[in-house]
């Protein structure tokens, strides 16, 4: 059965999200605020237009997706020696990336890619989908999906 604290008494990351924006209210920690403020209304978006409550790997997805449009941001405030968007863009990245699992190395991604090859039967770039489809759960947010759809697409290639 399921507690307060979602399964084996881990708190999900909407649980922590909420309780991280608490905190942040009374200690008047606006990048963190305005950070987890933006992400929940990303998840809570997601919710509304697909009319279902996300799993943790739907709400590491989105994570990781506001993650990739600071990175962008930050990418864009460099080119234009904007430093005050540099400084906020790369505080907003450390902020969400505290709620996302830790992530597997380039080595794990890789034998657990070759793993599923083997396992799906997989021998040319045909079964990019197959792979891609049986290998994703196994991640878990735990790296990004273009680097998983690189690795792979390297494997298959060879």
């Amino acid at each position: 059965m399921e507690g307060p604290f979602g399964y084996n008494g881990i708190m999900d990351i909407k649980t922590q999200l909420n309780n991280s924006l608490k905190d942040a209210m009374r200690s008047n920690d606006d990048v963190r605020k305005r950070t987890i403020r933006m992400a929940l209304a990303a998840i809570k978006q997601a919710e509304i237009d697909r009319q279902i409550t996300l799993d943790e790997g739907a709400v590491i997805s989105i994570l990781q997706k506001e993650i990739r449009i600071r990175r962008e941001s930050l990418e864009e405030a460099q080119k234009a020696n904007r430093t005050d968007l540099v400084a906020s863009a790369e505080a907003e990245i450390d902020v969400l990336n505290t709620y996302l699992p830790e992530g597997l190395s380039n080595e794990e991604l890789m034998e657990l890619a070759k793993a599923v090859i083997i396992e799906v039967g997989a021998t040319s770039m045909a079964d990019l989908g197959r792979v891609m489809k049986s290998l994703m759960p196994r991640i878990q947010g735990r790296a990004p999906g273009d680097q998983v759809n690189q690795t792979v697409s390297v494997l298959l290639q060879k």
